[in-house]
Parts: structure tokens; sequence; C-alpha cells
């Protein structure tokens, strides 16, 4: 069982922010996200995409973002528990919560903050009337552990970043990296496009476009996929593994049978108070909840997350006064030792 005060569900921005926000208050944070890594969206479908809407960041790669976000909370220690759904929450007798994941891991929290984005995300599975037949069985729709792809070789479906990041990476990994594409053009950052072209040009990837697959090929495992070139007959190319990249569908998930109450696919909070459910207990921030004149911006996330700790921090200590000081005097003081404060004034007598 992981204990923590605060247990965030969703790794996004809005949900590392969460960590430092309560991090000042001296409150614990351990998060859940299905995906394999922090960032939420900003990690897994568009990482080199620019943000212009962050305080003082005139501009910032989506992906950079998250590292700032895991730097600026490395002090506060937070938990996670990554490639798991939050699948179930029961309130406990003394108002606290467990969560279980889809995978049995169990969560014991005082305080439970939803900032799921706009919830689980699920692959988008191209249209390929076996593929579910091979799934786990060399077909991946999210690539979490590089190595399985060690000297095995790979066949990329795709045209987004995900796709050319992940062709780009395992020419280093695998011994035969195919991209396909249905279209000439890519969709990602330019960069990118030039290194699959280099990588292209120096025989490291094998490049096929425009082409789509159309059905995979073994029997207890896959063992190639067949391919459509501009009109041409199937052939069939031989791999160990076929990633299809083509992005991921957020959905509520289980969540949505939580108790809560949902709004167009979104979760009904109090925003004139605390971004609280209508379960005591249960806060949504970010993207994830809904309520009069709600904008879905990573900065109005921020926000929601600073009053939402204000508010557990109450629920939590209900015979404690919090005194606000900013960090700017007080500094920031984290579980692991360290502190972060401006310079003490120097003080010298003028003779």
């Amino acid at each position: 069982m992981i204990t923590t005060d605060i247990l965030i569900i969703g790794a996004g921005p809005t949900g590392l922010f969460t960590v430092f926000e309560a991090g000042l208050l001296k409150l614990r944070c351990h998060l859940i996200d299905a995906l394999p890594q922090a960032g939420g969206q900003c990690s897994e479908i568009y990482p080199k995409k620019p943000i212009y809407d962050i305080p003082a960041y005139p501009e910032i790669l989506a992906g950079d973002l998250t590292d700032k976000l895991m730097e600026q909370i490395k002090q506060f220690e937070p938990g996670f528990t990554l490639g798991e759904r939050a699948d179930t929450i029961d309130k406990q007798e003394d108002g606290t919560f467990i969560v279980t994941t889809n995978k049995g891991t169990k969560h014991h929290a005082k305080v439970v903050a939803i900032a799921g984005g706009l919830g689980s995300f699920e692959p988008r599975k191209p249209p390929i009337s076996n593929i579910s037949e091979f799934e786990e069985k060399g077909v991946e729709y999210i690539i979490k552990d590089p190595e399985i792809y060690r000297n095995k070789r790979v066949v990329i479906a795709g045209g987004g970043d995900s796709a050319l990041d992940w062709s780009i990476f395992l020419t280093d990994v695998a011994s035969e990296v195919t991209l396909i594409h249905r279209r000439n053009e890519f969709r990602g950052a330019l960069d990118s496009v030039d290194k699959v072209q280099e990588l292209k040009d120096a025989g490291k990837i094998k490049l096929i476009t425009p082409a789509e697959v159309k059905g995979i090929v073994g029997k207890d495992k896959v063992e190639g996929v067949a391919v459509v070139q501009n009109g041409s007959d199937p052939f069939t190319i031989e791999t160990d593994h076929f990633i299809p990249l083509f992005g991921l569908s957020p959905k509520l998930g289980p969540i949505a049978n939580w108790g809560l109450e949902i709004e167009k696919n979104a979760i009904k909070v109090n925003n004139a108070l605390d971004y609280q459910t209508n379960v005591p207990g249960i806060y949504a921030i970010g993207d994830v909840n809904t309520y009069p004149g709600k904008l879905k911006l990573i900065l109005c996330g921020f926000h929601e997350a600073t009053l939402m700790c204000q508010s557990a921090y109450k629920r939590i200590f209900p015979d404690k006064k919090y005194v606000m000081k900013y960090t700017t005097v007080g500094g920031v003081e984290g579980f692991d030792g360290t502190k972060k404060e401006a310079p003490k004034a120097v003080i010298k007598k003028i003779e």
C-alpha cells in the first residue's frame, strides 16, 4: 500500500505543479498516470511543440516544460505509479481514500486530486482486422521500454512527432527500422524530419511512402506486416515488432464511475472556492474539470492547483492555521533537506 497526503491522478503539467504547491505546505504527493512517463500530452503527443502562453517563457517546447517542472518538484520527492490507470476508489470511514489501479497497485491518501487532463489516453488503433490478436505479441501502441527492441526488426507507422522521434531513437537500438506513412509529407518538428531524411540517406532507416499497413502476418507472434504502397498489390515486410503511432484518444475512463458529477465528459467542480467535486475530499483541476467560464489552458491549471492545495491543507489539518509566506521571503525547503532562498542581506557599518 502506497501512502501519501495527496494522491494526484494524472502526471501532466497541472499534476506536476500540484506537487510544488503541496510541497510548500509540507504535504507529500504521489502521482498515477496511465502513460509510461510524466508529462501527459506534452511528453507523449507533442514534446517538440512550442507553447507561447507560459508566464516568463516567450516560447518553450512542451517537452522542455515537463523537464522544468520535474526539476522544480525534485526537492519534494514525489512518488510515481506510471503505466497504470486509476481504476477504483473507495472512501474509508475516516474520510481518506484507497485508489486501486488496473494492475492492482493500491494507494491510500487523505485527499485525491484528479488532474487527468482530457482523461486517460487510449491509443488510436489502425483499421487492421486482426491487430487485436497480436497485441502484446509484437504489436505495441506505446513504447514503454525501448530495450525490448534491442537487435530486433521494427516497423513503425505514423507521420507525427512520436513516429519520427521513435524511428530516430530506435536506429541505435533495433537491428532494422522501417517507417511507413500514408503520405510523403510528415507533420512533425522540422529537425526530426531532417534527421529521418539523413538516416534514410545513410541507410539506417527504411522509409516507405505513401503506404499503409493493411494486415499482420504471423502465428503466435508478429512475423511481418502486409503493406500497400501507392495502390500496389500487398507485399510483406518481415519484422519482429509493429508499432502504430497514430496518437492517443482521450477518455475519462473509470473515473466516470466514481460517483462524480459529470458534464460533457468533464468533472463539475466548485470554482468559487477550491475546485472540489461533489464528493468531499476529491478535487478536479486542469482540463479534466468544468465550471462557468472554464478555459482549458495550462496556466489556468496551475492556478487551480494552487487554490486546491490550500483547501487540501485545511482538510488534512483542520486545527492548524496556515500563514502564507512568499517564496521570495521564506524560500523553498524540500523534503530532501535542501533549501532555496534569497541571499541574506549583508550588514556593514559605514565609517
